[in-house]
């Protein structure tokens, strides 16, 4: 495995995202043993890489995290978010104000059971709040050593320049996949000409890029079962991409998801990828992107999958 870098240590290109195991995608129920699970197994095979935030949960999944790497804590990077807030089920807003902004810092490094966070960043701005107030406040966490690097989640260019002018922005995180490259030829090349890393979350799609989901009903709370791009009549046009996706995997001996991971991670030696999963299967094939080469004939039909139906949110 090539690894990259993150915090000024070396990160595996392919990370886990762990929202799933505790938020969104679990309205029957969390099996955290089997999620504490695939976190191990992950570590086992060389992924180091895992993802949270305070929402998520909220809470739990930072407090997840922390008991998973327990005795593990050098062999993990661990990324953290702050700004986004459920108030109530279903109900989030925003809230980027400073002092927010340490107070979350301080509970996430509690929950993680931390000294210091390798990547922190607010995850979604504040209209309420001046930029660079929020940004400020990252700052300070960064030189109090509470932190390792600093980031955004979901700007435009605009906004990193007027971040970065203040102080460097070390990583980004938006989402990227093959059904979603609003940030492709904007922010993914800042990142690079910038030195930060490009976090890619869902490059999976939700999981739609797999075609593990066609036909499929979801549970009240899983909020894809309200995602305009799963509404039967958009997944029905949307599996074009996904069929077009499969015979390209089938030419190289692969599964669709590993097809879309492995084009994410085409898009720049600074981006990784954070597909997330609660199992140890999709986890291995997840892992298995790693050896798929993609070549130019591959980049070319990929380039011209049909355009997804519906808004990603």
């Amino acid at each position: 495995m090539k690894m990259r870098s993150l915090a000024g240590r070396e990160v595996s290109p392919l990370g886990l995202g762990c929202m799933g195991m505790s938020w969104l995608y679990t309205p029957s129920g969390r099996d955290d043993h089997a999620s504490i699970e695939v976190i191990n197994a992950a570590i086992d095979n060389g992924i180091n890489l895992f993802d949270t935030a305070d929402v998520y949960g909220p809470y739990i999944n930072e407090e997840l995290i922390g008991r998973a790497i327990v005795g593990r804590r050098d062999e993990v990077v661990i990324s953290s978010k702050c700004g986004a807030v459920e108030i109530e089920p279903g109900k989030v807003v925003r809230n980027g104000t400073p002092e927010h902004v340490r107070k979350s810092c301080d509970d996430a490094l509690s929950r993680l059971g931390l000294d210091v966070i390798d990547a922190y960043l607010l995850h979604r701005l504040d209209p309420d709040v001046p930029l660079l107030e929020t940004w400020g406040a990252f700052a300070e966490l960064q030189q109090a050593g509470k932190v390792r690097s600093i980031g955004l989640s979901e700007v435009s260019v605009e906004q990193l320049n007027e971040c970065n002018a203040q102080q460097h922005v070390d990583v980004v995180q938006s989402e990227l996949s093959l059904w979603t490259q609003d940030h492709l030829d904007t922010v993914v090349p800042w990142c690079e000409t910038h030195d930060a890393v490009f976090m890619a979350y869902s490059p999976l799609g939700r999981g739609f890029l797999t075609g593990a989901y066609q036909n499929t009903t979801f549970e009240v709370g899983d909020f894809r079962s309200t995602n305009p791009r799963f509404t039967t009549q958009a997944a029905e046009q949307n599996q074009r991409i996904v069929d077009a996706v499969q015979d390209i995997a089938q030419r190289k001996g692969a599964t669709a998801g590993q097809i879309a991971l492995a084009w994410v991670l085409t898009t720049g030696p600074h981006v990784l990828a954070i597909p997330g999963t609660r199992r140890l299967s999709h986890l291995m094939e997840n892992i298995g992107a790693l050896d798929v080469a993609l070549d130019a004939t591959d980049l070319a039909e990929l380039q011209a999958l049909p355009a997804p139906v519906g808004e990603r949110y």
